[in-house]
């Protein structure tokens, strides 16, 4: 006696239960390209030229200092990227960079910035407001109202930064405000996305022992593009001497393997912090502080976080010479392990279909950001985008 069809019509509905129980409103997930980094900028220092300017100050500080460490084949292709496209994710600060002005100050940078992003001509953008809490909320309402006022219909690739959220509550604010600014502003629905910078105890770990993130990502409805670790803040709260704060230090770790945890198959993103030891000063100086972010940076990337935040031009070297080296240095590898696995040879690895995605992937991101060419990952562009 075998399973009879009633069996199977049971076992079928609970299967496709499983399919309601998917969480709604997450963003698909997608092979577009996604930026190496966000450069953030205080409201009251930029203006038209700072993309450029910013360009112009990594290429000059290679040129005083060298760049230790690089193939010189990888630095000529850290200035040509400075040369055309030096910044892929600006974001204006309105928050912990700029600080408290007065609202007459505040509106006049808000409109200035405004204007200025729509010339500033980066494939992602964007602003952080101060916080949606209700001693700051009706202050980066404002701001965000002012800057969509100068800059108009938002390009592709803009995005709200939210600081400081502590509840799936901050998350329903960051929708009504979308919301209420594409009606306000003749846009359609949907079109303002808004990023998380997970800079507190209580967005890792909630009251009832539970992580509120995943609930965050699902109060969103599909505006969430990221979420942003916040080194510092998050770093003081836990108690960490200054002296210690770091991207690699442990309670670092452990909220961003909670971020990835809780983003992971949703299509959200998850961005690394900054460092606050600049690459400022004589040549020795320079190097030690590009040396450390390097290493960040590429431990970032062997950790599954392929984004970051930098604070200064001269930060800018050694995103890309890190970037380029980690995806140049594993082409090789993942040409060959994508070869066995399609060809079904003996390559002394055995490699589950994941791990061909994983391997697609990695060669796609490296042509997405400039550091492989569509000739080199060996497959088709195509190839890779259906695995």
């Amino acid at each position: 006696m075998g399973l009879t069809d009633l069996d199977l019509e049971e076992l079928l509905a609970h299967a496709e239960h499983l399919d309601r129980l998917a969480l709604p409103g997450q963003v698909p997930e997608s092979l577009s390209r996604r930026p190496v980094h966000t450069c953030y900028v205080p409201a009251d220092r930029f203006g038209p030229s700072t993309v450029t300017d910013w360009g112009a100050q990594a290429r000059q500080a290679i040129d005083a200092h060298g760049l230790p460490d690089f193939a010189e084949s990888t630095v000529d292709m850290v200035r040509a990227k400075l040369a055309v496209e030096p910044v892929e994710d600006l974001r204006v600060d309105f928050e912990d960079g700029y600080g408290f002005r007065p609202d007459d100050v505040e509106d006049a940078h808000a409109l200035a910035a405004g204007a200025a992003l729509r010339s500033s001509a980066t494939p992602f953008s964007g602003l952080r407001i101060k916080s949606l809490e209700p001693a700051t909320v009706l202050r980066g309402a404002r701001t965000l109202d002012l800057v969509l006022t100068a800059l108009g219909p938002p390009p592709p690739g803009f995005v709200v930064t939210i600081p400081k959220p502590t509840s799936v509550a901050h998350v329903d604010t960051a929708v009504l405000l979308c919301r209420q600014l594409e009606h306000a502003h003749g846009l359609e629905e949907g079109r303002l996305r808004f990023e998380l910078q997970v800079e507190t105890p209580q967005a890792v770990l909630g009251a009832d022992g539970r992580s509120p993130l995943p609930q965050m990502i699902l109060a969103a409805h599909g505006r969430l593009s990221g979420l942003h670790y916040g080194t510092y803040d998050y770093s003081t709260a836990l108690g960490v001497a200054p002296a210690h704060q770091a991207l690699d230090h442990p309670v670092a770790d452990h909220a961003k393997s909670v971020m990835q945890v809780a983003v992971a198959g949703t299509g959200v993103h998850i961005a690394d912090g900054s460092t606050n030891i600049l690459p400022v000063g004589d040549t020795a100086t320079v190097h030690a502080a590009w040396r450390l972010h390097a290493r960040l940076v590429r431990r970032g990337l062997e950790r599954g976080i392929y984004q970051g935040w930098d604070l200064h031009p001269g930060q800018l070297p050694t995103r890309y010479a890190a970037t380029f080296s980690f995806y140049l240095d594993g082409l090789v590898e993942a040409r060959r392990r994508l070869d066995a696995y399609l060809s079904r040879r003996d390559s002394g690895i055995l490699d589950e279909p994941a791990t061909a995605r994983a391997i697609a992937r990695f060669l796609l991101r490296g042509v997405h950001c400039g550091a492989l060419s569509a000739s080199s990952v060996g497959r088709p562009i195509e190839d890779l985008e259906a695995l």
